[in-house]
């Protein structure tokens, strides 16, 4: 069976909030653009974000290491970096997979 991948947009989650909300279109989509704009912040300032029944959001720093240009085999340095990870929820990974 071949799955059909799509982007859901941020308009498209707006359009949901105004339906199961009742807010207008514009409130609804306000809504969504401060709730995304608080956890950017948070995760900025390196805190974890949890969200019930839907996973946690943390921040990880990396620290410089060596890497390897895989054409050439040159070394090349990895600048450290902060990296963002997803851990979805046990309720989420079951809703994925279809399970009750």
């Amino acid at each position: 069976m071949e799955e059909v991948s799509r982007n859901v947009t941020r308009a498209e989650l707006a359009e949901a909030v105004y339906h199961e909300v009742g807010l207008s279109s514009s409130e609804s989509a306000k809504l969504l653009d401060q709730v995304l704009e608080e956890v950017s912040k948070a995760l900025e300032r390196g805190e974890t974000v949890k969200l019930s029944s839907f996973g946690t959001f943390s921040v990880r720093s990396k620290k410089q290491r060596i890497g390897r240009n895989p054409k050439t085999g040159v070394e090349v340095p990895i600048t450290p970096r902060r990296i963002l990870s997803f851990h979805p929820s046990q309720i989420l990974k079951k809703q994925v997979n279809g399970e009750k």
